[in-house]
């Protein structure tokens, strides 16, 4: 069916930035924008698009066949191409050069493929730009951690002290047994053993 089709070829195209879309970079750093896409039926002409903030284009590149490296259309001074199409992956990822707080934002990665009916796609990155690295204080952490450390401690010490203390009551309790089987009154007398009711002496004639 036509319909199935269209439906199939539309999604046929994926693009991706990777698990996370949110990049942290340095004021005047570089910074990688990771891009990469797949095609179920491969690609010719390829087009790919970086944006920002939606309007803004910084990098325009084609790939004529999977055999092939992009070519560059157009960009922006400040972006270098550091990706390859060749390899493995399909991967369109740029570098942002010199970074500044004013490219804070939104960057599109755009791919279109006229092998699949002129198919698009998009993944969207979003970049902070910031002063220094602030690294995360973990002294609270540390105090959570020592104080569960020493519950959990305190826990185990506790176990140990209850099972010495049972053994030592369940050794106490055993001994206690073995002295009144000893001094009870049983007959005895199978096991030759002395102290036996059957020891009694019998009452003298009349």
């Amino acid at each position: 069916l036509p319909g199935l089709h269209v439906f199939a070829i539309a999604f046929a195209l994926e693009v991706s930035v990777g698990k996370t879309n949110t990049v942290m970079a340095l004021n005047n750093s570089n910074v990688l924008l990771p891009c990469t896409f797949t095609t179920c039926i491969g690609f010719q002409d390829l087009v790919f698009t970086w944006y920002f903030n939606s309007t803004e284009m910084i990098y325009h590149g084609k790939i004529k066949s999977k055999a092939s490296e992009p070519s560059l259309v157009g960009r922006n001074p400040r972006v270098e191409f550091v990706g390859s199409t060749t390899g493995k992956d399909n991967n369109i990822s740029i570098v942002l050069k010199n970074v500044e707080f004013s490219d804070a934002g939104k960057y599109t990665c755009h791919v279109k493929n006229p092998k699949e009916k002129n198919a698009q796609h998009n993944a969207t990155i979003f970049l902070t730009v910031v002063q220094k690295m602030v690294e995360a204080d973990n002294t609270v952490t540390l105090i959570i951690v020592g104080v569960v450390g020493g519950l959990i401690g305190l826990l185990i010490l506790f176990m140990l002290i209850k099972r010495v203390v049972l053994f030592i009551i369940k050794k106490t309790r055993d001994g206690k047994k073995e002295c009144l089987v000893s001094s009870s009154g049983n007959d005895n007398t199978e096991n030759g053993l002395a102290g036996s009711k059957a020891e009694q002496k019998t009452p003298p004639k009349a």
